[in-house]
């Protein structure tokens, strides 16, 4: 009786590694072929590059709101309310983040502000650079792969739940393990193929190519540098460049990097500030 399971979870198991080893190909293919393309011999990251390629377009948002709280243009509370006091801003990403918010004396929480048109379509034209330069992972290569890993984790949920219903089946307690220990080889075939995946696809679940991330352990580096320098040098060096340190620091860690707890809450969320309590 519960042998058609077996047959039918091995099935699943097998179909759905296989999907995930070719789309794993065809994301090595298409990293491949943005290498191939002309790039800059000394390409740097800007900023927002930088979000862009370690969180994503909410992180460009974000910075571009950490960016107009340090020069003192909005307000951002620890509630996630934030209010613009002077509607200059420097690009054309700060426009749009100041538009989204309502312009001079304009409230509003930051769910509305990080999903306004004129927000993404700002931080889309960065995305389209990007690409363009090979630094990023296309967006369809990325929702392939976290499609084919779904289904790898829901085809072991599958073999689980068969398993389960060939023990019943079984009704044989003297023999009752003798379905478990079939249904175990298709778990194993999937367990180890997400293991493998852990090594092999992560990388293109990611929002940087493998070129961006090449450029983003420059910039960490950089960043590295610079902290020691300041730190074994004399006191006296001005706000520029400490808060181009914290803005460098939050594109490449997040909300986790700001010292402020109010900042982190208000850009991080209650559960991150929580855990990092």
């Amino acid at each position: 009786m519960w042998v058609p399971l077996l047959l039918l979870s091995s099935v699943v198991a097998i179909l759905a590694c296989a999907r995930l080893c070719q789309v794993s190909l065809a994301a090595a293919e298409a990293a491949e072929n943005t290498l191939l393309g002309p790039t800059d011999p000394e390409p740097r990251l800007t900023l927002y590059e930088t979000a862009y390629l370690r969180g994503g377009p909410r992180r460009v948002t974000d910075l571009a709101l950490l960016t107009l709280q340090r020069q003192r243009r909005l307000l951002l509370a620890h509630t996630g309310w934030v209010t613009v006091v002077h509607a200059d801003a420097g690009d054309h990403v700060e426009r749009s983040v100041i538009a989204a918010i309502g312009g001079p004396g304009g409230q509003s929480t930051l769910p509305p502000v990080r999903s306004a048109p004129g927000v993404v379509s700002a931080v889309g034209d960065l995305a389209e650079r990007l690409a363009g330069a090979g630094l990023t992972v296309p967006e369809a290569v990325r929702a392939e792969v976290r499609s084919a890993l779904a289904h790898l984790r829901m085809a072991a949920l599958f073999v689980l739940l068969t398993g389960g219903a060939a023990e019943l089946l079984w009704g044989a307690p003297e023999d009752s393990a003798a379905p478990g220990l079939w249904f175990a080889l298709p778990l194993l075939l999937i367990l180890g193929t997400l293991v493998v995946a852990r090594f092999e696809i992560h990388p293109y679940t990611r929002w940087a190519s493998p070129e961006g991330e090449r450029l983003l352990i420059e910039v960490t580096r950089e960043s590295r540098y610079d902290r020691v320098r300041r730190e074994g040098a004399d006191a006296g060096t001005g706000p520029g460049p400490e808060t181009e340190r914290a803005l460098t620091d939050f594109a490449l860690h997040g909300p986790i990097a700001l010292p402020d707890p109010a900042l982190r809450a208000a850009l991080g969320g209650a559960r991150l500030t929580r855990r990092e309590r």
